[in-house]
C-alpha cells in the first residue's frame, strides 16, 4: 500500500481535531434539549449507524469469543461512562473548560500505572501529574470560580480518568484487531449499554428545537464516527507519539469555536490553567519517548 502524501496526512488530521473540538459545543447545545443520558445515546445511535456503513463496505473481522468481555469493556469505558460522565459535568462547566478538563487522560494514566498497574513511576511524571492537577484548579477557578463551581461540574475528571482505563485495556488488544474493527465494537458495544436510557428519548427527540437536534446529529457522524476513523487511518502511517502531538491543538480550537459559536468568553486563567494540563501531558510524553530512545536496540 502506498503511502499518502504529507498534504493528505495533514488534511485528515485538521479534520480530526475540528471533529473533536466540536464535540464539547455540539454537547453544550444538545443538553439544552436533552438529559445526558438521551444525549450519550442519541449521538452514538447515529454514530453506530455510519460505522455500520462503514463495516458494510470496508469488511471488519469477527470478535474471537475470548475476546467479547473485553470488548464489552472497552465500549463501558469508552463510550458509555466516559460520554455519560462529560455530557452530566458539562451541565455545570463551559465547553472552554470541558476540552481542556477532557484532556487530562494521561494524568489519570500515570497513577493507574502506579496504584492499579503497580508499574513504578519516575519523579518527573509525579510532578507532571502535579502541574496538571495545579492546571485543573486554575481551570476551574477561572470557569466559574471555586466558591460558585459546582461539584458536579468535576465529573468530567471521571471522564478522563475512563478514557485513560480505555487506552489501558484497548493496548493490550490493539494488536489483535485493526483500528476499524475496534472501532466499531466499541462504538457498538457502548451504544448498547446506553440503552437504558432510551425510555422518554423518542418524546424528547419530538419536542427537540431543530438547531439542538442537529447539533446531535453532528455529533453522532463527525466527532463520533469519522473522527475515530480518520484517526485510525493517521496511526497506519504515523507513529502514535508524533501522532499525538496533534491532539494539543483540540483546547485551543475548541475555545475559538466555543467563543464564535455559544458566544463564551474565555478568561485568562482558564487559558493558563489550560497551558498547564497541556504542559505536564506532553511533558509526560516526551519522557516516555525520552526512554524508549535508550532502550539497546536488539541485534
Amino acid at each position: 500500500m502506498n503511502a499518502p502524501s504529507p498534504v493528505k496526512l495533514t488534511l485528515v488530521v485538521a479534520v480530526v481535531i475540528l471533529c473533536w473540538a466540536y464535540s464539547p459545543i455540539g454537547v453544550h447545545i444538545g443538553l439544552h434539549s436533552y438529559s445526558p443520558g438521551q444525549l450519550a445515546l442519541l449521538r452514538f445511535l447515529v454514530a453506530s449507524v455510519c460505522m455500520g456503513a462503514v463495516a458494510l463496505v470496508a469488511g471488519i473481522g469477527r470478535p474471537r469469543l475470548r475476546d467479547m468481555p473485553w470488548l464489552l469493556v472497552l465500549g463501558f469505558f469508552g463510550v458509555f461512562l466516559h460520554h455519560t460522565s462529560l455530557n452530566s459535568g458539562q451541565q455545570w462547566v463551559s465547553a472552554s473548560a470541558s476540552s481542556v478538563l477532557a484532556q487530562s487522560a494521561p494524568l489519570f494514566s500515570v497513577l493507574i500505572a502506579f496504584f492499579c498497574l503497580k508499574e513504578r513511576v519516575s519523579a518527573w511524571r509525579w510532578g507532571c501529574v502535579l502541574l496538571g492537577l495545579c492546571g485543573v484548579l486554575v481551570v476551574i477557578r477561572g470557569d466559574h470560580g471555586m466558591a460558585d463551581m459546582d461539584p458536579r461540574g468535576l465529573l468530567i475528571l471521571l471522564a478522563a480518568l475512563s478514557w485513560s482505563v480505555y487506552f489501558a485495556v484497548l493496548r493490550h488488544y490493539a494488536h489483535r484487531y485493526s483500528p476499524l474493527t475496534l472501532a466499531c465494537y466499541m462504538v457498538w458495544s457502548g451504544t448498547l449499554m446506553l440503552c437504558v436510557n432510551l425510555p422518554g428519548l423518542p418524546a424528547a427527540v419530538a419536542q427537540a428545537a431543530l438547531p439542538d437536534n442537529m447539533a446531535v446529529l453532528v455529533l453522532g457522524i463527525f466527532p463520533s464516527a469519522l473522527a475515530y476513523l480518520g484517526w485510525g487511518f493517521v496511526l497506519k502511517h504515523v507513529e502514535v507519539s508524533r501522532a499525538s502531538v496533534a491532539m494539543y491543538l483540540i483546547p485551543p480550537v475548541a475555545m475559538i469555536l466555543a467563543a464564535l459559536l455559544l458566544g463564551e468568553r474565555i478568561t485568562q486563567q482558564v487559558v493558563l490553567g489550560g497551558l498547564m494540563v497541556l504542559a505536564s501531558v506532553a511533558a509526560i510524553g516526551l519522557e516516555a519517548r525520552w526512554v524508549r530512545s535508550l532502550r539497546p536496540t536488539a541485534g
